[in-house]
């Protein structure tokens, strides 16, 4: 057992080996569990075993299943209900043993049919991204977990907080109803961010800036930084300037270097424009402006 660890060690079962399951499988295992057994069928999958998961065997589903006292499911969403079903069917589950899957829009619902058979079931979902190399494990140290047990299960509540915190992460209560908001959210924020940024990227090579990532860095670093610090207070630039003509450029310039990314602009600087309203630091005739220079054709 590990310094930290005040409950059983457990044998934990992961199903599968994909990013997030190799991942908190070793997670699990530093936090002085035992990785039992684990399925994975791609290459991928069968590298990440074993390089986070060394000498733990590799099994079918139901034999992780029928080892493990908690079982981890990071299957695909879509899977989630029919494997657990799968696993009822074939009796690899048992009362009393733990079933947990890591879906960010799913709560425990999916995983009803093995609830009906006296399975503890929680879903945890890591708020954070994922690559499935060994830096993701130091990484979930700075995370939060999103948790989310039977609502009249108050000791499911406990174990799946209990579980987040032996990882050291910090456990977020999300009601069964709030999941998929929830994970929208996220996907919005995470997966998006992603997109903006590495058109930004294009962009700028575009313009003839060969290091895009070098001036990048520093001011998407100080804006993410500024936004959760200010929220909308942190707006800068020529819409919260309410300058239109720049606006005007700027669909222009994009028009003629990707227009695939008009739309996109045009849609965000919409919505800077009214948050900056709403928030006080642009004045109703400069958002008037700004809206109606997104409104027009670039010329």
């Amino acid at each position: 057992m590990s310094a930290g660890r005040t409950g059983p060690r457990l044998r934990v079962g992961v199903i599968s080996a994909g990013r997030v399951g190799a991942v908190l499988g070793a997670a699990l295992q530093r936090a002085g569990h035992q990785v039992v057994a684990v399925s994975a069928v791609s290459d991928a999958s069968l590298r990440r075993a074993e390089e986070l998961l060394p000498g733990v065997a590799v099994l079918p589903p139901d034999e992780v299943a029928k080892q493990a006292d908690l079982l981890l499911l990071a299957v695909p969403d879509d899977t989630i209900a029919g494997l657990v079903r799968g696993l009822v069917a074939t009796e690899s589950l048992r009362a009393g043993q733990i079933l947990a899957h890591t879906s960010g829009a799913h709560g425990v619902s999916a995983l009803a049919a093995a609830a009906e058979a006296g399975v503890l079931a929680l879903a945890l979902h890591p708020a954070m991204t994922f690559t499935g190399r060994p830096e993701d494990v130091e990484r979930l140290s700075n995370a939060c977990m999103a948790v989310t047990a039977s609502s009249a299960d108050e000791a499911g509540w406990h174990v799946a907080e209990a579980l987040a915190l032996e990882l050291g992460m910090e456990p977020v209560r999300v009601p069964e109803e709030s999941r998929r908001l929830y994970h929208a959210a996220l996907t919005h924020g995470s997966n998006h961010l992603i997109t903006l940024v590495n058109e930004c990227a294009e962009l700028l090579r575009s313009a003839g800036v060969d290091n895009a990532d070098r001036v990048m860095a520093p001011i998407l670093s100080a804006s993410l930084d500024n936004a959760l610090r200010l929220g909308d207070r942190a707006i800068t630039g020529p819409v919260m300037r309410g300058d239109a003509g720049t606006v005007r450029a700027h669909l222009a310039a994009l028009d003629e270097a990707n227009p695939a990314v008009l739309p996109g602009y045009r849609e965000m600087a919409r919505r800077t424009a009214e948050r900056a309203e709403r928030a006080g630091i642009l004045r109703a005739d400069g958002a008037a402006e700004v809206r109606e220079a997104l409104d027009e054709e670039p010329s």
